[in-house]
């Protein structure tokens, strides 16, 4: 269902609050603080492996669902609460159905983000004092400054992109801080009270500050979390530090970490590689392989003035005995046999760069030369491409301009010689700034050259004589059925594509010629004619690198900035690193995910995700050199990075609370609940624990408290549900898929059972949008979970999240519903108070007329209907039935009643009642535990069993269809 706000049922159902003020949600609010209070002195979310139902062990009873720790850089906000609730909301559902649920919550602290702000907020201090003078606070300042900020993104996207017309207004950055300068102290004085911030200096401070806040903000919004099990991450938590250690000294021995030189996304700013979480932008970018193809520069033959500085270069390295090369960095080098020519950007910005490893001159962007400066050129003998990592010797620097009109010598192209022409949409921002062109198999090349060929004033204006263009013919190298031998000639005639200003056309042509040309294209040219295209391209690759005409060159797939706003390369570095994409180990987590017998993953789509992650994902650096974390432990000069230290901590839940207890968040040993010190805990120790090891052997721990945290891991494991918002399924969630895999290799059972992912959530219908992962929005507006909490309520709140959506699509959390649910609960609670304190005028007995068996069947079949959407994680849809439908089944019983002149029947409206405060109890328990203490119930309502729903009578439900449409027509007719 889509996602509107407020819902169409709700709208209807609505009541005015009939009274100004906040009467109705105060009360709520003061009800929640009485319920959480309840709860808190009963300890009902505290789940142990003894508690079944039975009083016995019996793994069938119990349920365990987990929901990615929150980084604890700022304060919960909305994004959180979406994805959260449903975890919340399918943990109280299994607890009203009988089982022993245990929903667990820590806090994510390790990795750069944390150690970055607080560098910053150094930073800031030291130059501008306590509190900070920033120079924007005068308006004069603040206004030079956003011009000049505007000035220079305007200048930059007209280089990247020339033939666009640059828009109007403030810079994303001034439209989503306001004053385009971000200052971690201002971040924090959202959060913090000002005299606090300076302390945030150190990072461990923020490890003390906000995962406290964030234990209050989540029992505000009634979690239901076992807090016993609670814990922050980091070496600063020795118990945790202690199972970290454990779990990679275990990987180590499987040869799941390994050491060399890999390819990475990496910030030469930081020093060090730049993962997921480290990243303000980019998440989930890898490293894109380019072939780098030498097109030798010629001396120049047509007497330009624009060329005496590449004539001077080339005059210089000839003596020097080096060549000079323009370098495209193409995904197609099978194609270089139908070069026509080159393309760069007249306006563009590029430097005659040396090259130590083959003693060559490379002509491309600066950008593109810092990122080769950090790769290997040979990786057989670890020979980087330069002496110094990191840096390259810039010879000259060229405009485009300069560049155009250079005679080339392209490799394995059919013509002897080829010209540099011009192209206004080549990116600077992608791949060398430089651009072959095969205009037989790329459609932009095609369009380009013949531009330039039919419109010869366009060519003059660049300095491009007709004999640079007319002689070059498009060459057919590759056969496509359906296609023919040009595919790229084909496409433009086909979809009449006549210039780059048909942009949606050229991209679908481009997609699909390169896919065709991929998948079904045959070799019609060249040494390799005959040859499929998929087997000839990584042989023409390697052929072309071992004759020193082509190299390799990596970069990111799109743009990642690290948070230290360092625009990041690719670097093959000295990593420790995960084998992920190892054939067997991949294989193994394939084979669980995709049978439906072993894993959930609840959304076909999403399971399309998990196959084509667990296939993409590949070795990945496991390790960075500063940051916080644990340290490597057979390597103390690494740390663990963040989304590595993360994999099987739900592992962890199963005996933290033996270890460290409520209120012990940072694994204080003094609080310890078993007295256990963090150094016994030892790999043999862990081994025991989860791995069936031998009982260790001079341990300090007593074997009660090592039996019960082996009986609690082999209760509560496996895993039966983790939530989280989809952005978590190419990294965290595929990678904890492969830790368990490897971990427990020869227990299959205990790997995760589901995964249930949702998607970003939108405020009003986009005005704003969120996702879980980070806590500080640092450049916008931030809607917090306790401010969210303050103004609505914490049920008013979570209804308005189930009602938002559920699908793998952007939810719609509607503050509108928020609102309207408000008022909902407070007349569905007097409505009820009022019907049962008139108990005496209700009807009794067994006689049920029609309408009364009619409510009755509705019930029932709403109560199942409701419990099968919240099994299948739909708790929009589990709302409608349960909420919505139960209301109008409600109102039209009553209306029914009252318009025949027929008291209702009192174990009619009791079954109603009864059923409608536990269905919505996932969603609203507070409400819930109100209205069963005030129907008569003993016990909680969050204990209180499933309702129990006879077979729905359908031929029933038809007949009061009849009914109920029959009675509209009249009304309508009257």
């Amino acid at each position: 269902m889509s996602a509107e706000a407020p819902t169409k049922e709700m709208a209807n159902l609505a009541v005015s609050a009939g009274g100004k003020g906040t009467a109705k949600r105060d009360a709520l609010l003061a009800n929640e603080a009485e319920v959480q209070a309840m709860w808190e002195a009963q300890r009902a979310f505290e789940a142990d492996a003894e508690d079944g139902k039975t009083g016995v062990a019996n793994p069938e009873d119990k349920f365990i669902v987990t929901f990615p720790y929150p980084y604890m850089n700022g304060v919960l906000h909305i994004g959180h609460a979406f994805s959260l609730t449903k975890a919340v909301f399918r943990a109280q559902f299994e607890r009203n159905r009988g089982k022993n649920v245990l929903f667990p919550f820590a806090f994510h602290c390790t990795g750069m983000p944390i150690q970055a702000a607080a560098n910053k907020l150094k930073m800031e201090t030291e130059s501008y004092g306590i509190p900070p003078q920033f120079p924007e606070d005068d308006p004069e300042v603040r206004a030079r400054m956003e011009a000049e900020m505007a000035a220079a993104a305007a200048e930059k996207a007209a280089k990247a992109a020339p033939d666009k017309k640059a828009k109007g207004g403030k810079t994303k950055l001034v439209q989503k801080s306001g004053t385009g300068i971000v200052r971690q102290w201002n971040i924090l004085k959202k959060m913090v009270p000002e005299e606090e911030i300076p302390k945030f200096v150190d990072p461990l401070h923020w490890l003390n500050y906000f995962p406290p806040i964030g234990v209050d903000h989540m029992k505000n919004f009634g979690s239901g979390v076992d807090w016993r099990r609670s814990f922050i991450t980091t070496a600063v938590n020795p118990y945790y530090d202690a199972f970290i250690r454990w779990q990679f000294n275990t990987l180590r021995a499987k040869g799941k970490v390994l050491y060399g030189k890999r390819n990475n996304v990496y910030s030469i700013l930081d020093g060090q590689v730049c993962a997921d979480h480290d990243r303000s932008e980019g998440e989930g970018v890898g490293p894109q392989e380019y072939v780098l193809i030498k097109l030798r520069v010629l001396q120049p033959d047509h007497d330009q003035a624009r060329h005496g500085k590449i004539k001077a270069l080339l005059d210089q390295e000839a003596a020097n005995g080096r060549g000079v090369y323009l370098v495209p960095a193409t995904l197609r080098p099978e194609t270089m046999y139908g070069q026509t020519n080159c393309f760069v950007l007249p306006t563009g910005e590029y430097g005659a760069y040396h090259v130590d490893a083959t003693d060559e001159v490379f002509i491309m962007s600066a950008r593109s030369a810092r990122g080769l400066a950090c790769q290997l050129h040979d990786s057989g003998k670890g020979q980087y491409y330069t002496k110094e990592f990191g840096k390259i010797t810039c010879l000259e620097t060229f405009t485009g301009d300069e560049l155009l009109g250079l005679p080339l010598s392209a490799p394995n192209a059919t013509y002897e010689k080829v010209y540099t022409l011009p192209l206004l949409t080549i990116s600077m921002g992608k791949g060398t700034g430089v651009v072959t062109s095969v205009p037989s198999d790329a459609p932009d090349d095609y369009v380009a050259l013949q531009t330039l060929k039919d419109k010869p004033d366009f060519a003059e204006k660049y300095g491009i004589t007709p004999d640079m263009v007319e002689p070059f013919d498009v060459v057919p190298i590759i056969s496509i059925e359906g296609y023919g031998d040009t595919s790229a000639v084909y496409m433009c005639e086909k979809l009449k594509i006549k210039s780059f200003n048909d942009r949606a056309k050229l991209a679908q042509a481009k997609d699909e010629t390169y896919l065709k040309g991929f998948t079904m294209g045959v070799m019609a040219y060249g040494p390799h004619k005959g040859a499929k295209v998929s087997d000839a391209k990584p042989r023409i690759r390697d052929e072309m690198i071992a004759a020193g005409q082509a190299c390799l060159y990596f970069e990111p797939e799109s743009r990642v900035m690290s948070r230290t706003n360092d625009e990041c390369v690719v670097a093959a570095t000295d990593q420790w690193y995960l084998a992920y994409g190892e054939e067997s180990w991949r294989d193994a987590v394939r084979k669980h995910v995709l049978n439906q017998d072993t894993f959930n993953a609840y959304d076909p789509n999403a399971l399309g995700k998990y196959d084509y992650t667990i296939g993409w994902l590949k070795e990945w650096a496991c390790t960075r050199q500063f940051g916080l974390g644990t340290h490597l432990p057979w390597d103390q000069q690494w740390v663990i990075e963040s989304l590595s230290d993360s994999t099987i901590y739900m592992a962890y839940y199963a005996i933290a609370h033996v270890l460290q207890g409520v209120d012990n968040l940072n694994g204080d040993a003094g609080k310890s609940p078993g007295k256990i010190a963090a150094e016994d805990l030892t790999d043999d120790v862990f081994n025991y624990i989860y791995c069936n090891g031998p009982m260790p052997e001079g341990t300090n721990i007593p074997a009660d408290a090592l039996n019960k945290m082996q009986s609690e891991f082999r209760y509560w494991y496996p895993m039966d549900l983790r939530v989280s918002a989809k952005d978590l399924i190419p990294n965290h969630l595929t990678m904890a898929l492969y830790n368990h895999a490897a971990i427990w290799d020869d227990e299959p059972a205990l790997w995760p059972k589901g995964y249930y992912t949702n998607g970003h959530v939108l405020v009003d219908a986009g005005k704003m949008i969120f996702k879980s992962k980070g806590n500080s929005n640092m450049m916008g507006e931030t809607i917090r979970m306790d401010e969210t909490i303050r103004k609505y309520s914490a049920d008013a709140t979570r209804f308005a999240c189930a009602d938002a959506g559920d699908t793998l699509d952007d939810a719609n959390f509607s503050r509108d519903t928020a609102d309207v649910a408000i008022v909902g609960l407070a007349n569905e609670e007097n409505w009820i108070n009022e019907t049962l304190a008139g108990v005496s005028a209700l009807r009794t007995g067994d006689d049920l007329n029609f309408m009364d068996k009619v409510l009755m069947n509705e019930t029932n079949r709403l109560v199942k209907a409701t419990e099968d959407s919240f099994a299948a994680m739909q708790f929009r849809e589990g709302l409608q039935k349960g909420w919505f439908e139960m209301m109008i089944a409600r109102n039209e019983y009553r209306s029914w009643c009252s318009d025949g002149g027929v008291s209702m029947h009192e174990a009619v409206v009791r079954k109603w009642i009864e059923s409608v405060i536990i269905l919505i109890c996932p969603i609203c328990p507070h409400w819930s535990e109100k209205m069963w203490k005030a129907v008569g119930k003993e016990g909680l309502a969050i204990k209180a069993p499933w309702p129990a729903a006879d077979e729905e009578d359908k031929l029933l439900t038809r007949q009061a269809k009849f009914l109920r449409d029959t009675l509209k027509n009249f009304r309508a007719a009257a």
